[in-house]
Parts: C-alpha cells; structure tokens; sequence
C-alpha cells in the first residue's frame, strides 16, 4: 500500500536524479510568491476602497514602489544564494554573520510566515472555488483538509514528482493571466471593442488620500511579496551547477511576478476597477474583475479563473518545500529534534512534512477552513525575514574588503533599509489587526529552540564520557524474570536469563480477579529439579500477592528493594514476551510486556537494565501444530 501511495523507496545515491531544473523549480518554489499577484493588489485596493474611483490614481505610485522593493530583494537574494549556496536563507546569513538569537528570529519568522502559507493558501484557494460552485460552501473545511492531505502526499513522494505534477497548472495560470494583460494592452492601444461590458460602478469616495492610508495600502500590497526568499532557501534541490539554476528560477519568478503586478496595476486603472468590500453580497476578487472587464465572462474567463483558483490552493506548496529544509537546519545546529535531519523513503524531509501538514490542519480546523483573519500576520514575519537577511548580507560584504564587496554592501544596506521601513510600517498599520500575535508566536518559537537547546547541550554534559576512558567490565548482573503462568514464552525467558546471570529471580504478581495459578507448589518439579540436573543453580520463585489488584506497581517495588540489597550489580530484567503473527491479535491480550518493559525505563532507576524475550508464534514448530489439531500452513 505504501509503494502504491508514496512509490517505491529511493537509495541515497539517486538524489541527484531526484533533483529540478529552472522551468521546474518555478513550479515547486515559486507558487507562494506568484500566486500573491492574486491577493496582494487586492489587499492594497481594499484599503484604497474610503477613496472611491480616485484611489486609482495611486495604484501605479505604489505599485511602482512595492515592485522597487521586489527588485531590491531579487538581488539581495541572488547574492544570498551565491554566498551560501548550501541553503538555509535568511537563517543562515543571520547565523554566520549576526549570532545566534539573530539567526533563531529570522528562523522563527520564517516558520511561522511557512505554517500561515499553508493554510491562508488553502483555504484561499477553497474560497476561489466556492465562490465559483457555492454549493460546494458547506464542505469548505473538508475541501481544505482534503488539498492539504493531496499536497503532503505528493511532497512525501519528493520534489521531483512535486514539480512533474504542479508544472502545467503553473503555467496555464502564468499563460492565462499574461495573455489577458497583453489581450487587455492590445485593446487599448488599438482602441479596438471588447465583449465585456461596463465594470461595476464603485463607491464614491468618503475619504481623502492621506499619507497613513496610502502607508497602510502599501504595506497590504507588499503581501505580494511573500514567498519570494524560497529559492535562497531551497537550493540543494537543483540539478547541477545548483547555484546557476537557483539564480535562474529566482530571476524568472520576480520577472513573472513584477509583470504581472504591473499589468494587473495598469488595468486596474484603464479599467477604472478598483476593490469590493470583502463578505458583501456584491464581493468579487479583484482579479475576476480584470478578467472579466478584458475578456468577457465566456470560456477564456473560467479558463483563467480557474488557473488562479488551482495556483491559490497549490501555493502551499512553497511551504512544503522550504519548510522541512529550514526544520533540517535548525536540527543540525541542536534547536529542533534530531529526527528532521532524517530523510524518507523517497529522499524527502518527512518529518518536516508531517510536521507542517500537522500544524497547518490545525488551523485550518480551528478556523473552520475560513482563514482571512491570519493574513494580516502574514506580511510581518516575510519581511521580518527579509530585514534579517538583508542584514546578514551587509555584515557578510563587511567581512570583505574588495570592490565588488563594497557595490555589493550598498545594495544589501539599501535593501535592508526599504525592507525594515516596510516592516516598521506594515507592523504599525496592522498591529491591531493581528501583528501583535505575529510577535509572540516570534518569541515563543524563539524560547522553544533555545529550551531545545538547551536540553541537548545537558544531555552532552551529561553522557560525556570519562577522560582518560576506562572501560571496566560490570559484575554478573543479578536476572529477574517477570512471569504471569508457565508456558514456552516463560521456559525461553527463563533460559535465557539461567545462561546470562548465575543467580536468576522469577517474581509472579497474584491479583483476587485472576484466574492465573500459583506456581510455588510446583516450581521445584517445573524448574529447580531440572536445573540442578543440568549443574545451575536453581532460579528461586518469588509470589507477590497484590492487595489492591495492581499489577505493575508491586513488580516495580520488588525490581527497587532488589536494587537496593544488591547496589553494586545491575538488575537485568528478562521480560518474555509473546509476537503475534498480526496486528489485530494483539487486541486480544493486555500487552503486560511493552508497558513493563515503559514503566521500567522510566521509573526503574539506574541499575535496571531492560533485555526482551520474544517468542515468535509463527515459528511454533509444525509438529506441535498437529498435535494440537492445527493445520501447518
């Protein structure tokens, strides 16, 4: 079941043929930052709503200035991904170049700006479809989790299958919206009809432009930033040479993406469109207007409209992407679980996956499926991470003294001032909105990596070995063999304990409800005449009879006055311990060995040492089989 879903297993060796080209890498990493075109102007014509028909005419200043930042960033990154071509983003510019706590904010803002992406992206996407189908509104929450088990799937089977099957709906959705542009420009400059009719009439103004508001439409817009870091982040997915292609694909989804926010700006203003209010009756993404004000509401309308439909809800992507990478690094570097570094069966970061898929599904149960009110925290923790890495580089360039270091410090230093002034900006304006949670998720991720941390460092402490080493054989352990009746799996046990140990305890726990049989009447015809026979000394039994029902408690009690009449030898604790053939057999028995064998590890104590006695019921001996009347198979 495993192959047919995930697909057959993967050897390390055959990473490199796991590996993405540029027109591939646009698909897996890119979606996050293009499918942004579809909201990002809105969030920023939304707030230009108090201004009527005449916020049009700053749609293009500040269109023209978030594509300057874009541009900024475009080559703040390139030098990212040449410096530190191993990944890690802002992550690892800010630890080599500005310390620890630096490099654990920009960790902790990019994870949280990766968890929102997923579910926003969703749930955005499941919105697009529903305002399309609005049949489909009272399965809102089960079209997300449904999106997001498909996309966890498709991650875990690897990148290379990741971008196969996200490359065509990229580029229809990339084709769709460029030839509505151009179909758009074309109709104008010719001045030739089209078959749609006139835009909705928008609201008259009831505001006049100030600098705060136009401060607050562009810190919405710059939400169409947001996924722009993730090639510096991803790059060890690429094909060699990995940095040209890295370089490649981050060129290509700025060039696409400042297209297509500068043709959606000037259509916008062509065509008089400007925002609706967002849950009236009258709503309509911003997008839809354009497309239906260049081409009408026949096929190419649904065409493209359903392209940005499929891109919104497969954005995610992105997240699933660079997520497990950037758990990866924090793990290598003690701040997460140990278990991120480890790669699946198909050479992906499966737990990272898991982890994402997890948290994200989270939201999107708490929020019902319905998540516009996490987007105001999204554009904080991108340029958050951006500021921090825009930061990293200006140190970097410092560390240099060449000429090229200082013409690249100049535009590391001017984008890290546009991109903290952003986010200056963008966290005043929506403090109120949601920001405000936005900066303790940052300081609680933060606390949580360095408690990680901390916790590894003490366990190293801990377990250091002694200096100079001296490994010392133990005495003969003392063996405790645990038993309920006698049957083979006891016999093994105790056999085994009889060849480990010269002196073996077997302890029986009796409860008023059990139907078990005291062994002591006939331990010395079951096990102490046999022993002596073969030259060892005989185990003695010891009975405990429980007052109070309990099984395990009297065992641990007896396991610790052991421990303590004999401190300088270890307890080895022999547990036998029945396997079945099928899971669901388990269901048929209490499984007293696995929560033994739990409860002794955490409360036995130091001397207790835990060895496990299975008895494979699929190895019972045919001949046995038919003597008790059961068919060998």
């Amino acid at each position: 079941m495993s192959s047919v879903l995930l697909g057959r297993p993967l050897a390390t060796k055959e990473d490199k043929v796991q590996r993405v080209g540029s027109v591939a890498g646009v698909a897996v990493l890119g979606l996050d930052a293009l499918a942004s075109a579809a909201y990002g102007p809105e969030a920023l014509l939304t707030v230009l709503l108090p201004l009527g028909t005449g916020g049009l005419r700053y749609v293009g200043l500040l269109t023209g200035l978030i594509v300057g930042v874009l541009a900024l960033l475009f080559l703040s990154y390139r030098q990212t991904i040449g410096a530190y071509p191993g990944g890690g983003g802002a992550y690892t510019v800010a630890k080599e170049n500005l310390g620890t706590t630096a490099s654990l904010v920009a960790a902790s803002s990019l994870a949280v700006d990766y968890l929102l992406n997923v579910a926003v992206a969703i749930s955005a996407g499941v919105g697009a479809l529903i305002s399309m189908v609005p049949t489909l509104r009272p399965y809102t929450l089960a079209l997300c989790l449904g999106i997001l088990a498909v996309l966890t799937v498709l991650n875990l089977r690897g990148v290379r299958t990741t971008g196969t099957v996200f490359m065509i709906p990229t580029y229809v959705f990339l084709g769709s919206l460029f030839a509505v542009v151009a179909f758009g420009a074309f109709a104008h400059i010719t001045h030739s009809a089209r078959a749609h009719g006139p835009s909705p009439s928008s609201s008259a103004a009831t505001a006049t432009a100030s600098v705060w508001l136009l401060a607050r439409a562009f810190a919405n817009g710059c939400t169409a930033m947001t996924g722009v870091e993730a090639v510096s982040n991803g790059i060890p997915i690429f094909r060699d040479p990995a940095e040209v292609k890295a370089r490649r694909t981050l060129l290509l989804i700025n060039l696409f993406l400042a297209g297509l926010l500068v043709g959606g700006a000037w259509l916008c203003s062509a065509e008089g469109i400007t925002a609706t209010v967002p849950g009236s009756a009258r709503y309509e993404s911003v997008l839809s207007r354009i497309v239906a004000a260049t081409v009408g509401r026949g096929m190419p309308y649904y065409v493209a409209v359903s392209s940005v439909v499929t891109v919104l809800a497969l954005s995610a992507n992105t997240s699933f992407a660079d997520f497990p990478r950037l758990c990866r690094f924090l793990a290598q570097d003690g701040f997460l679980p140990d278990s991120f570094m480890d790669r699946g069966r198909r050479l992906a970061y499966s737990h990272g996956i898991l982890a994402l898929a997890g948290l994200a599904g989270l939201l999107l149960i708490v929020f019902g499926g319905i998540t516009d009110a996490l987007i105001p925290l999204f554009a904080v923790g991108a340029f958050l991470a951006f500021t921090m890495s825009q930061l990293g580089m200006v140190a970097h360039w410092k560390k240099q003294k060449t000429r090229h270091a200082k013409w690249c410090l100049l535009q590391n230093a001017t984008g890290a001032a546009a991109t903290a002034s952003t986010l200056c900006v963008i966290i005043a304006s929506k403090f109120l909105e949601g920001a405000w949670i936005s900066v303790l998720f940052f300081l609680g991720l933060v606390l949580l990596f360095r408690q990680v941390r901390a916790h590894y460092d003490y366990v190293a402490t801990a377990t250091a070995p002694e200096e100079p080493p001296s490994l010392r054989p133990a005495p003969a352990p003392l063996a405790v063999v645990p038993l309920r009746r006698w049957n083979a799996v006891t016999m093994k046990a105790l056999g085994f304990a009889m060849g480990l140990a010269p002196r073996v305890v077997a302890v029986q726990v009796l409860t008023d409800s059990d139907v078990v049989e005291d062994l002591s009447e006939q331990w010395e015809h079951l096990v102490g005449a046999p022993s002596r026979e073969h030259g060892h000394e005989a185990p003695k039994l010891f009975v405990l009879r429980s007052k109070y029902r309990r099984l395990f408690g009297p065992l641990l009690d007896f396991m610790h006055r052991l421990a303590r009449e004999n401190p300088d030898r270890q307890i080895a604790v022999i547990v036998p311990e029945l396997v079945e053939r099928h899971w669901y057999q388990y269901l048929l028995h209490r499984n007293n060995a696995s929560l033994l064998k739990s409860l002794l590890t955490l409360k036995g104590g130091p001397q207790i040492v835990i060895v496990s006695a299975p008895w494979y019921l699929a190895d019972w001996m045919p001949e046995r089989r038919r003597l008790f009347g059961f068919r060998p198979r």
